[in-house]
């Protein structure tokens, strides 16, 4: 459902009209498009209308916003570059993901080195690179977009259920094989043995529309350190130790499912599935690119709308029984290192208003403007600035501590950063297709990865 928004306020053309004779200054004032995904929270949304109205006081310049589901901004965006009515600045969580490295490629985005090169020092190096893309049709990298935030993997866990189940967070081993062994073989027994329910021990992301499922794998993935491109995009597919690696992390992932340790409806679970699971606690952990789980009973905590008892339920749910955690070891065991997914907002290099719509995004990246933004997510993302990654709204609870932890123990970026071709294989979700040939289509772990790999090839070779 499309929410739209015109900041403090454009009037109707009707009365532009009214006032022209009088007023032609006001006639003749910038009016810029604003297209953005509509956040996760209210909180999200206040402070990026917050942030506009101070833009327009400041600036004359007139903001119009249209706010969109996430799941339909490409599908916008993709029309209105074929018919040539792009508007000034767009966000979406699935830009970075889905399609800004094709766009850089094809000579679609604005270069905002003009914006970012005079604030990059207030930027952290990761933010800066997912940034930096290669355009075809000038020959080179640039900033062919804006970093605003970035997100990563978590681990989030009923505590309350896993003692029921008979154990505490200290059993939990830390070592590869025994952490699943111990969700699969010891939790789930015995949650299901106190409560009499069909409870499962994990939520494994598995559906080909879930960004979660692919997310989830590269995590697999990295504990089995499988490099599937160098730093120039240069696709080691071909070496065997890939392949054997790649083998690993597979058979891992979906053996939770051939081990009954993880809903069957998982196989087909959209993004908000596993949350859904979670709150609904049918499953005692899951993975997650976020810690929106959280999150949403910290909110439920500070809504007003609800009654007191469902404020203090989500006061308890959050504040001590769900734990945010990490990864255990990797299967050599080492520390596996998280990648992160910086999100990028663009200006189209069609735009109408260009020089406008950098005065905008300078302003917003302003650190008293973005933080809000930013901390408004309640802990669902994290900044992409150094001093707000500094901000005491990271240390003020467990889970944002959790997240502060990970991201400032070193992140590594996705492979679409340097082959922007793997958008084409993420939005295929080839990951999850190979995870569904092993559990649905009973083809075996290492035919289901030599199809990956010839998939793979065939799209980023």
């Amino acid at each position: 459902m499309r929410s739209k928004v015109i900041g403090a306020v454009s009037l109707a053309v009707a009365a532009v009209g009214l006032f022209a004779a009088t007023a032609p200054a006001f006639a003749q004032q910038k009016t810029i498009t604003v297209w953005w995904g509509k956040g996760f929270y209210r909180s999200e949304d206040d402070a990026l209308i917050e942030t506009i109205k101070k833009f327009e006081a400041k600036t004359g310049i007139k903001v119009e916003l249209s706010q969109y589901a996430i799941q339909d901004m490409i599908p916008k965006t993709v029309a209105a570059l074929d018919a040539g009515t792009v508007p000034d600045v767009a966000y979406s969580d699935s830009y970075d993901v889905q399609a800004q490295g094709k766009w850089a490629y094809e000579g679609k985005l604005e270069d905002l080195t003009d914006v970012m090169e005079p604030i990059k020092d207030r930027f952290v190096q990761n933010t800066l690179d997912a940034s930096i893309l290669y355009n075809d049709v000038t020959k080179k990298k640039a900033y062919y977009g804006f970093p605003l935030k970035q997100q990563s993997m978590h681990v989030e866990i009923w505590n309350d259920m896993l003692e029921k189940a008979g154990f505490k967070l200290s059993d939990i081993p830390t070592d590869w094989a025994g952490y699943w062994t111990f969700w699969c073989d010891k939790v789930q027994p015995g949650i299901r043995k106190a409560t009499g329910q069909r409870i499962y021990g994990v939520g494994q992301p598995m559906g080909v529309e879930s960004t979660d499922a692919f997310q989830s794998f590269y995590t697999f993935m990295d504990a089995y350190h499988v490099k599937l491109v160098d730093d120039d995009g240069k696709l080691l597919v071909d070496d065997p130790k890939v392949r054997e690696n790649l083998i690993g992390a597979l058979k891992d992932y979906t053996d939770t499912y051939i081990k009954g340790c993880t809903p069957p409806s998982s196989t087909t679970w959209k993004d908000p599935d596993n949350n859904v699971a979670f709150h609904n606690k049918t499953i005692v952990m899951t993975h997650n690119f976020t810690i929106s789980i959280a999150a949403k009973w910290f909110e439920d905590s500070q809504n007003q709308a609800l009654t007191q008892e469902q404020r203090d339920a989500g006061k308890k749910a959050y504040e001590q029984d769900i734990v945010t955690a990490s990864f255990p070891k990797a299967p050599d065991g080492s520390t596996i290192r998280y990648r992160s997914d910086v999100k990028t907002g663009l200006v189209f290099t069609a735009a109408k208003n260009k020089a406008e719509a950098k005065q905008f995004i300078s302003f917003l990246l302003q650190e008293e403007n973005v933080r809000p933004y930013i901390e408004g997510a309640l802990g669902r993302w994290f900044p992409v600035t150094k001093e707000s990654q500094a901000s005491p709204f990271w240390q003020a609870d467990k889970h944002r501590k959790a997240v502060y932890a990970q991201f400032t123990g070193g992140t590594a970026a996705f492979d679409f950063t340097k082959n922007w071709k793997f958008t084409i294989l993420n939005n295929e979700n080839v990951w999850a297709k190979a995870m569904n040939r092993v559990v649905s289509e009973k083809v075996p772990v290492d035919k289901a990865v030599d199809e990956l790999i010839a998939r793979i090839k065939q799209v980023a070779g």
